[in-house]
């Protein structure tokens, strides 16, 4: 749109004219490009102190003040004064042409937005997200005999530029003026701008107050002088607190010299999911970045929370994330190396906060452990697992079994667990996650480890046989319960095993059950499809109930001569045994369980009617 831009003196100006699409830009700016209308206080620090930067660069004794002054009823206008290197007339000019050029394709959006960050490009419209008017009164450092010049624009799109007398701005810097737009005056309110001061500004390195109150507070926590390291670990604490509103289990440094990075990650209290994403503060330059970012660090460290400063890392346009490049890459990798460090210390040298940080955040070192032999040789004596001796580390579990037995479903583990241990076989519960994973890379770093899944066949292999004089003389029992159980895919064996309390066990394995639904899918499929299922058909073992011939129960059913009772008797071992392995049930199972039940209560109401 045209512009024209008069001076207060004497001297005519040349007329000037824009094709610039403000209205489209403060549109792009205030609906499609930042999160939250918050961010305009974000920007007015940001340009403010970037410009006391420019000036000090080039006058180093220069003041460095930025000043917030919130003005009017309940947040009607904002004030922001500076100390910076102003702009001149020309500078303004230049700066409107960019950035008409700029909104014309989103590229140049970021370019424009890193070159001219600091004076008042697109950052500072990011104010028409709060407000209706926005007036900028600058003057040159660079040119001290320029005169002030005055920019206006408003929330349609409009804008003037003129030239103001010497008075109207005496020192160099700049000064913005704000009048709220209709239903944003709480973002221009005094406590709200204090509040979002602090909270964007308080690792800034200048002289930045909101009237008379301090928003900077350092230096940054993790950098200050403590008495001891006690008082050091409190401050922290507290300092958590404040920002994440958690009481850490202990604080980690980080630091990356090369890049810039200074901060501490602390140690979340309790377990939360390793899908969860953290997020974490990052600070640029000492100015709040987002609360949010993500990609900091490696997805296994999920068990802490970061804040940072930085400056080498790259935003992205909207100043609100982090650019996924090498440089961020690197950096993770670096924030990861420093974490596993303090793991890999307090292994060394303090076992019960590592105790107390495994206790809660086993699963995060596990995963971590997965890809890197070094963090797993390392946390073998104190990660946790699951046994039939109770819940031990892998060392300890090696040390006491020749064969490191284990299975990779907790219902696997159930099954066999009780009668495993009576055996004296070592098993471990590798259907949580990633302790399977874990257990098959134990030879690596345990040379002469022997590990081996159990199965069904291994557990049964470990029972007692049964003299075959007696289980001769049950031959007639056993083929009317192998008949019973034949539909549903599973064969009856007999064993004598410990303890005495089990009456059978169910046993099968991964191959048995893909092979139980196979041929079930196949008996509820049409002509077709039963074809297709019939020709995948497996040579899978079947599954096996293993009776218990020391259990007096099974003696006194194995004594039984009556075919449907002996049948009814069997499904009721069948479903017990289930039931105590903690499988779930097919709709068969659950069927014979019904009928089970039923025979039972009737062939019990029959022996008392027939008394």
């Amino acid at each position: 749109m045209d512009s024209q831009t008069s001076q207060s003196s004497p001297a005519p100006q040349p007329h000037r004219t824009f094709q610039v699409d403000l209205r489209g830009l403060v549109d792009l700016l205030s609906h499609h490009l930042y999160s939250s209308p918050r961010v305009y206080l974000r920007e007015l620090l940001q340009n403010a102190v970037d410009a006391v930067t420019a000036r000090r660069a080039v006058e180093p004794g220069a003041p460095a003040r930025v000043r917030l002054y919130p003005e009017g009823e309940g947040g009607a206008a904002l004030r922001v004064e500076d100390s910076g290197i102003g702009l001149t007339e020309s500078d303004v000019h230049e700066l409107l042409a960019t950035i008409g050029r700029s909104s014309k394709r989103a590229e140049g959006l970021q370019e424009a937005r890193s070159e001219f960050l600091g004076q008042f490009g697109i950052g500072l419209l990011a104010c028409f997200v709060v407000a209706e008017r926005i007036r900028v009164v600058s003057r040159s450092a660079r040119t001290p005999q320029a005169p002030p010049v005055e920019w206006t624009a408003r929330d349609d799109g409009s804008y003037t530029v003129r030239t103001l007398p010497d008075e109207a701005r005496p020192e160099p810097g700049t000064t913005v003026h704000l009048v709220a737009r209709a239903g944003a005056a709480e973002w221009l309110a005094p406590e709200r701008v204090l509040s979002l001061a602090r909270d964007f500004g308080s690792l800034l390195p200048y002289d930045v107050r909101v009237g008379e109150e301090e928003v900077t507070d350092l230096p940054a926590p993790w950098d200050r002088p403590y008495a001891s390291p006690a008082n050091r670990r409190v401050a922290l604490a507290r300092h958590c607190r404040a920002l994440f509103g958690f009481t850490p289990l202990d604080s980690v440094d980080l630091s990356v010299p090369l890049a810039g990075i200074r901060g501490v990650a602390y140690v979340l209290p309790s377990a939360v999911s390793p899908a969860q994403r953290a997020g974490h503060r990052v600070h640029l330059k000492g100015m709040l970045l987002t609360e949010r970012a993500e990609q900091l660090l490696p997805d296994w460290a999920f068990f802490v929370r970061c804040v940072l400063d930085t400056d080498s890392l790259r935003p992205t346009a909207s100043r609100e994330a982090l650019y996924e490049d090498e440089t961020l890459a690197a950096v993770r990798e670096a924030l990861g190396e420093r974490i596993r460090s303090w793991l890999t210390g307090l292994a060394a040298g303090d076992p019960e906060r590592l105790a107390a940080f495994l206790s809660v955040h086993h699963l995060g070192v596990k995963s971590l452990a997965r890809h890197d032999p070094e963090m797993l040789r390392t946390m073998l004596p104190w990660l946790p697992f699951e046994t039939t001796d109770g819940r031990l580390s892998l060392e300890e579990f090696a040390q006491r079994h020749r064969v490191v037995h284990f299975t990779r479903t907790v219902e696997e583990y159930r099954q066999v667990a009780p009668i495993a241990s009576a055996q004296g076989i070592g098993v471990i519960n590798g259907g949580y996650t990633y302790d399977s994973e874990l257990v098959e890379a134990l030879p690596s770093v345990r040379p002469g480890t022997v590990v081996a899944e159990l199965d069904a066949d291994t557990v049964t292999a470990h029972l007692d046989a049964v003299d075959p004089a007696e289980e001769l003389a049950l031959a007639g029992f056993l083929a009317a319960a192998r008949a019973t159980l034949d539909p549903l895919g599973c064969d009856v064996v007999l064993r004598a095993f410990h303890p005495l309390s089990v009456p059978a066990l169910h046993l099968d394995d991964r191959a048995a059950r893909h092979e139980q639904a196979r041929a079930q899918a196949e008996a509820q499929a049409d002509d077709l499809w039963a074809g297709i299922l019939g020709s995948l058909r497996g040579t899978a073992p079947r599954s096996r109930l293993v009776l218990n011939h020391l259990n007096p129960l099974v003696r006194r059913i194995s004594s039984l001569r009556e075919a449907e009772l002996i049948g009814t008797a069997t499904e009721s071992l069948y479903g017990q045994a289930l039931l105590m392995a903690q499988r779930p049930l097919r709709p068969a199972d659950s069927a014979l369980l019904n009928r089970a039940f039923i025979g039972l209560l009737e062939w019990a109401t029959h022996g008392e009617e027939g008394r």
